[in-house]
């Protein structure tokens, strides 16, 4: 634990995720993809950085912040994976080819950003039913028998966190997704060897902890943990205006979490580090595996590729 809260460490905001056999990074003022080509070489793609935030600056106002960069950092990895998944070489990929020809008669240049708006837009309305409506039609059957608003937002939001982990233990028996949970941890280690200040090398970065404070799975346990004191606020009403209630409240829960997991992820006090156990458990047993040192290489590439120019700034 030690090493996870390394108080001698420089505390970054890189940031990175797991790609299908692929990182990506976010640095400063650069995005970069680092993916392992069917050939073993690595493909290394950089973007320069384009954050709202530094031009519309209400965007960077507490809790505000947290539900922007949810929101961008959904846009960026679902572009992320799509660029990773090119590189496959399977059956699927002549299906991947034929929408993609059909897509392009329909929307032309705007196919992109028609297709990853479409993916948000879906991801968003899984998200909704899955943590957010369903929990509270389960908890809903038991009105009749808890007279607190208050108890029943609780048992609500218990049958959110249960409904979370089912979801994460099934998706991690999924073959493929175990070898993005393994370039997960190449990632968590890389940047932990980055803020140590050593050199990034693949002996250097292995000696490092899976886990990071400032993980986006701790991110969403908190989402899911926040809710239960959020939600509480609206009451018990009726089946609808709950629905409405808890999809509308999504972002100003993602906002809060975003800043509890900032201080979480800023300080070393004890209190910090309570909180950031439950997060750090859930990635050690499900999110995050141990990874190869082909996996590291990836991470090394894609994290060098991002790191501060001259004046530039990434303290967290």
């Amino acid at each position: 634990m030690d090493k996870v809260f390394n108080k001698k460490a420089f505390k970054t905001t890189i940031g990175g995720q797991a790609l299908i056999e692929g990182v990506l990074m976010r640095g400063p003022s650069k995005i970069a993809i680092a993916v392992r080509k069917p050939d073993k070489t690595i493909e290394l793609k950089i973007e320069k950085l384009n954050d709202l935030s530094e031009k519309y600056k209400i965007l960077s106002f507490p809790i505000i912040r947290g539900a922007y960069k949810l929101v961008d950092a959904m846009v960026i990895g679902i572009n992320a994976l799509t660029y990773s998944a090119s590189f496959l070489e399977d059956e699927s990929k002549e299906e991947i080819r034929k929408s993609d020809k059909l897509m392009d008669k329909i929307f032309k240049d705007k196919k992109e950003n028609i297709e990853t708006g479409l993916t948000i837009l879906v991801s968003f309305m899984i998200a909704s039913i899955l943590f957010m409506i369903f929990p509270s039609l389960i908890a809903g059957f038991l009105q009749k028998h808890i007279g607190s608003t208050v108890i029943l937002n609780l048992v609500e939001g218990v049958f959110r966190l249960i409904v979370f982990g089912i979801y994460l233990y099934y998706i991690s028996k999924i073959e493929d997704i175990k070898r993005v949970f393994e370039y997960h941890g190449s990632e968590h280690k890389s940047i932990h060897c980055y803020e140590a200040g050593e050199e990034l090398t693949v002996e250097n970065v292995k000696k490092y902890p899976l886990v990071h404070p400032r993980c986006g799975t701790s991110f969403l346990f908190m989402v899911m943990l926040i809710s239960i004191f959020v939600l509480s606020f609206f009451g018990w009403p009726s089946i609808l205006i709950r629905i409405i209630s808890r999809i509308l409240a999504l972002p100003i829960i993602a906002g809060i979490a975003y800043e509890v997991n900032r201080i979480i992820g800023k300080s070393d006090s004890n209190v910090c580090r309570i909180l950031a156990i439950p997060g750090l458990q859930i990635q050690k047993y499900v999110t995050v595996r141990e990874p190869d040192d082909s996996m590291i290489e990836v991470a090394i590439e894609s994290l060098k590729a991002v790191l501060p120019e001259d004046g530039e700034s990434d303290l967290w």
